[in-house]
């Protein structure tokens, strides 16, 4: 299917139960996680679904697995490209070499030096671009163009969405009914996926959505109606500062409750509460949804919610408290 034709289909809950199956061989069915100390501190049952546990240690490893392996032979043969600020990047590489086809990335060039490590150490070969959506996809569009690879972007596909959609999917399986569930956002491919999922199979369940108040476009988007786009928002929740895009934007405006935002220092705080209390690691975009529960109390009290940690790739030198202090510091 042309690029053209695929962000204009809509995933459906059959796209999304077909790509569980077809899955299933190289994933985990990651754990749910509880916290009495978390739970009292907000007033709220929290469901940790620890995405971080992932192979290649993020969720979006479903959505590349979906795509990589529904190539029929002949597109597989050109291997598959993408760009990513991470995460995406690795679990593309990481299903590309499971299938034992070329994986070619584009990658920000301050994008965390674990999540290149970890591209490369899956077999991707990465060409590094500037930190803006701009440069990445002028520079994709060459290396697209020279290798003729099969273009697998990191949210605005189907079968992306199809495959982050499994994660909701698990975790209602795991719990025993949710009011409520809460992914961060960036550009917008986990929350849509767990829109696809929650709006067939549990539609009484509110969705809401995550971000950094440095990089909103995704809120003011929702509050506008239309796409607003940042080209190179400053947060140090690495993998949200994309934007929507058409078939991310078809499911936020239409099923997404809310969109939540933290600022630097509460995603920080969060992060590191996290760490401490529930003893895993977790990276700066999977604690903005603590992060806007902590600040939205009132909204989320009494409830059962659910929180996608949706990874844990980050670079062991330069944790954001760290990082924070000395900028204080100076």
């Amino acid at each position: 299917m042309k690029t053209d034709a695929l962000t204009q289909y809509i995933p459906t809950l059959e796209d999304m139960l077909v790509a569980h199956e077809r899955i299933k061989p190289h994933i985990h069915r990651t754990p749910v996680l509880t916290s009495s100390f978390l739970n009292e501190l907000t007033g709220a049952e929290l469901f940790f679904k620890c995405e971080n546990f992932q192979k290649a240690g993020a969720f979006k490893v479903r959505g590349a697995s979906d795509a990589v392996f529904g190539l029929d032979e002949e597109t597989a043969k050109a291997g598959v490209a993408t760009h990513s600020s991470g995460n995406h990047a690795l679990s593309l590489s990481y299903a590309a070499g499971r299938r034992g086809i070329p994986c070619h990335v584009v990658m920000p060039r301050t994008a965390p030096q674990a999540k290149k490590d970890a591209v490369r150490g899956y077999g991707g070969i990465i060409t590094e671009c500037e930190p803006s959506t701009s440069s990445r996809e002028a520079v994709f569009a060459e290396v697209e163009a020279r290798t003729g690879a099969e273009f697998v972007h990191p949210y605005n596909d189907p079968r992306v969405i199809a495959g982050q959609g499994t994660c909701s999917k698990e975790l209602m399986e795991q719990t025993d009914g949710l009011d409520a569930v809460v992914a961060p956002i960036g550009g917008g491919g986990m929350v849509s996926g767990t829109c696809l999922t929650l709006s067939n199979l549990a539609p009484e369940v509110k969705i809401f959505a995550a971000e950094p108040e440095q990089a909103d476009d995704a809120a003011r988007s929702f509050r506008a109606g239309h796409i607003i786009a940042d080209d190179a928002p400053e947060t140090v929740a690495d993998g949200l500062k994309v934007p929507l895009k058409e078939l991310t934007w078809h499911f936020v405006s239409n099923h997404v409750s809310d969109i939540l935002t933290a600022s630097e220092q509460e995603i920080v705080d969060a992060m590191r509460l996290i760490w401490a209390r529930m003893k895993i690691v977790m990276e700066p975009s999977s604690a903005v949804p603590m992060a806007t529960i902590l600040k939205n109390r009132d909204v989320f009290a009494g409830k059962r919610v659910g929180i996608i940690i949706t990874g844990g790739n980050v670079d062991l030198g330069k944790l954001p408290w760290s990082i924070l202090r000395s900028e204080d510091r100076s």
